[in-house]
């Protein structure tokens, strides 16, 4: 989530005030990077939906999660070029921006849509795969039509965290702020601080659900040594979805939230450390990028687990 205060004058705090720090680049960076982004993301979830979508007949309660993420992807993926042209007009004179607040609202509702549309489906496949290996017996659990109704709920509760966002900004903007926010305003900062409320926690209990998932299964796993050659093959396809979403999981969301409670904290001035404010600030722009990066990355994991979406595949665990 990016709450928009890069643009907004550091001498607004007085501690601010010797610590400022040039992210001029972020204009030029954010064209580059969300240009490749745009390119990658497009051609693997397209191609990750296709296949999953083909293979409808002979979906599992996984696919159903992974074609839910790569349509969340593609929501992110579709917004970039709006926001290439967003940075290529800031760029030009950051100072003035003439489309409106609609078309900034939009762009970010698209983004938070991908940013937690993927934490939240990467969730689903954790905990999918518990069930799957830690409590076999509960088939129940991972039927087709219980994943579809978990999906629905997952896009209800998606859709509107990012309603909210852009709403909350809504509510505190007027026409001259358009879609930035002042933190030097009171009723400004209580709205920043709501929505990083609101961010971290949308992080935090899917980041516990999954780990607390991928440990009891790694645990599972590594107790059963003897297994069949098929049953060998299952399970290290798991092993391998386990680390591929542990990893894109930690890598894109980790440093990116770490990095928006310590930028937001100083930039409202609760926290008013100047070595920490300069850091957060310099790195955000590569830290949302890393983010962003998630929609390249997600169909990996479907290439890596294609054996358990096409079959009910049964590992020692009972996957």
């Amino acid at each position: 989530m990016e709450l928009n205060m890069t643009d907004t004058p550091a001498q607004q705090f007085s501690f601010l005030s010797n610590c400022t720090v040039d992210s001029s680049y972020r204009f030029i960076f954010y064209q580059v990077s969300y240009s490749v982004i745009f390119l990658l993301g497009f051609a693997t979830n397209s191609l990750a939906l296709h296949r999953l979508c083909l293979s409808s007949c002979s979906l599992n309660s996984t696919a159903v999660y992974m074609v839910s993420m790569s349509a969340a992807d593609l929501f992110f993926v579709i917004s970039l070029p709006l926001r290439v042209y967003y940075y290529h007009q800031k760029a030009r004179d950051p100072s003035r921006w003439t489309h409106g607040v609609a078309y900034c609202h939009l762009t970010f509702t698209l983004k938070y849509i991908s940013l937690y549309g993927g934490i939240f489906f990467l969730m689903c496949i954790a905990v999918d795969r518990y069930f799957a290996v830690v409590h076999p017996l509960a088939s129940r659990l991972r039927r087709l039509r219980v994943a579809q109704l978990v999906c629905v709920g997952i896009w209800c509760l998606v859709l509107g965290l990012s309603l909210t966002l852009p709403l909350l900004h809504s509510a505190a903007a007027d026409q001259h702020h358009r879609c930035l926010l002042d933190p030097s305003l009171q009723h400004h900062r209580t709205i920043i601080l709501v929505a990083l409320g609101i961010v971290l926690g949308s992080f935090l209990l899917p980041t516990v659900l999954l780990l607390y998932s991928y440990c009891r299964v790694l645990s599972v796993l590594r107790q059963l040594r003897q297994c069949s050659h098929s049953q060998h093959r299952s399970r290290k396809h798991t092993l391998t979805v386990i680390y591929w979403v542990m990893g894109i999981f930690l890598l894109c969301f980790l440093p990116y939230h770490i990095n928006l409670l310590g930028y937001t904290l100083t930039h409202v001035g609760l926290l008013p450390h100047c070595g920490l404010a300069k850091v957060t600030k310099a790195v955000h722009p590569v830290m949302v990028s890393l983010a962003s990066s998630n929609c390249c990355l997600n169909p990996l994991i479907y290439y890596f687990s294609r054996s358990m979406v096409h079959r009910a595949a049964r590992s020692c665990g009972g996957s």
